[in-house]
């Protein structure tokens, strides 16, 4: 028996969270940018259809911006989050074999379901999540992730399946038929690099690679894109993951609302990036071994100098301590350093993480600092997860923080703030 693996995918994502508050965006080109409003991350279907591409910075279609009166929005991610959360807790209901895949991305195992109803069931989760939170969503289904993947991707783009492609219910020469027209470079791990290498024995379509024989790829290819090949033809290789995996590196970096000279704001910076990648790191009960450090100036700003460096330190002991990574971190710092540019983005990683339980302590470390060191990182996130974020900060990371980045068109944090909430008129 083939398994029911239903991949729910909301419609761009970002846009549609910012439209549920705000009608007046509904039909009209939106683009919601990166940290510091720096290029597209997200695009409604009318600014796709005016070549706005993702990843493309902001400056570069400023013409098209006034020309078709573009809407731009600055991340939210307070917002994105929460609503994220209140779609993956609605979707529990309907099975409970759930694999968060992303903020936006869900996989649900209906492997045992009524066959015939599948189709059905699924259009009355898409009902359900727009009557609850107001977001489009689109629905595919396939005998395993990578189908179910791709049949979303047919159900966004063909407006004849009403948000829900369902391939158990198709024959397979109507699979074939749909799999032929999607180019190879669309399914996972494989993309515009490694697509050429598959053009060169024949392989264009996603039904090329489908039918092709996994020996082939031997020499030439990893063994993933094999097990793909396998998903394609109904052989499971991927399963859902029900909880989420941990994090093998972490990454913290932002470009700077204005061009920074000091080592001062640079420092306060790098300081403030550690702290939440420790937050993060304690999160998920972890330490880390190694921090990289990294500065750079604009790529794009052809009158200054350029100038980019960076630095990977070995901790002598794995540690989530955020006092600890600063301290190290700002070392490394002060070693790519260069005075006489004006730096534009600074970044840190995180880097051979282990889980907590299998952390070895240094020999001459002792016992009793270790405990400390644990019972501070806990005060610490206790208060800023009860007081709110940043009522505790480390004093390396600075207060005023003229440097941060620029959100000049961000919305209200509608579901996470009193302060925001939406009040109705009253009208006596």
């Amino acid at each position: 028996m083939n398994r029911s693996i239903a991949l729910v995918d909301c419609n761009n994502f970002y846009v549609s969270c910012e439209r549920v508050f705000n009608p007046k965006l509904k039909n009209k080109p939106v683009v919601v940018l990166s940290n510091n409003d720096g290029c597209a991350v997200a695009r409604s279907e009318e600014a796709k259809a005016l070549g706005i591409r993702i990843g493309e910075p902001c400056f570069q279609f400023k013409h098209l911006a006034r020309k078709h009166n573009i809407i731009t929005c600055s991340s939210n991610y307070a917002l994105y989050a929460d609503m994220s959360d209140r779609i993956m807790s609605i979707l529990f209901k309907f099975s409970p074999s759930q694999e968060i895949y992303s903020i936006d991305e869900c996989f649900l195992d209906f492997t045992g379901f009524r066959k015939n109803g599948l189709t059905a069931y699924a259009q009355e989760i898409c009902r359900y999540i727009q009557q609850q939170t107001g977001l489009p969503v689109c629905i595919g289904i396939g005998a395993s992730k990578t189908l179910a993947k791709l049949a979303n991707y047919i159900a966004k783009k063909n407006l004849v399946f009403q948000g829900v492609c369902n391939f158990n219910a198709m024959s397979i020469r109507e699979q074939n038929k749909w799999l032929h027209r999607i180019k190879v470079e669309k399914i996972w791990g494989i993309g515009k690099k490694l697509s050429p290498k598959l053009q060169q024995i024949g392989v264009y379509s996603i039904n090329d690679l489908k039918n092709i024989n996994p020996r082939r790829l031997d020499l030439q290819f990893s063994v993933s894109l094999k097990k793909t090949i396998y998903e394609l033809n109904n052989i499971v290789c991927f399963e859902l993951e029900g909880t989420t995996a941990k994090k093998k590196q972490i990454t913290c970096s932002r470009s700077f609302g204005v061009l920074i000279t000091s080592f001062k704001s640079l420092e306060q910076s790098i300081a403030l990036y550690v702290s939440r990648a420790a937050e993060k790191l304690r999160r998920q009960n972890s330490y880390t071994g190694s921090i990289h450090i990294y500065i750079c100036t604009s790529p794009f700003n052809k009158k200054e100098s350029c100038y980019e460096n960076s630095i990977t330190i070995p901790l002598p002991e794995q540690t989530d301590n955020t006092l600890t990574l600063i301290q190290f971190s700002l070392f490394g710092l002060r070693k790519i350093y260069r005075n006489g540019y004006k730096y534009q983005k600074a970044g840190i990683i995180l880097s051979k993480i282990v889980s907590s339980k299998k952390h070895q302590p240094d020999l001459f470390s002792k016992k009793e600092e270790r405990r400390k060191s644990n019972n501070l990182m806990a005060a610490l996130d206790q208060i800023n997860t009860l007081m709110g974020k940043r009522t505790l900060i480390i004093a390396a990371e600075g207060i005023t923080q003229p440097w941060k980045m620029r959100q000049n068109n961000m919305s209200p944090r509608y579901t996470t703030n009193w302060n925001d909430l939406i009040v109705a008129n009253q009208f006596i």
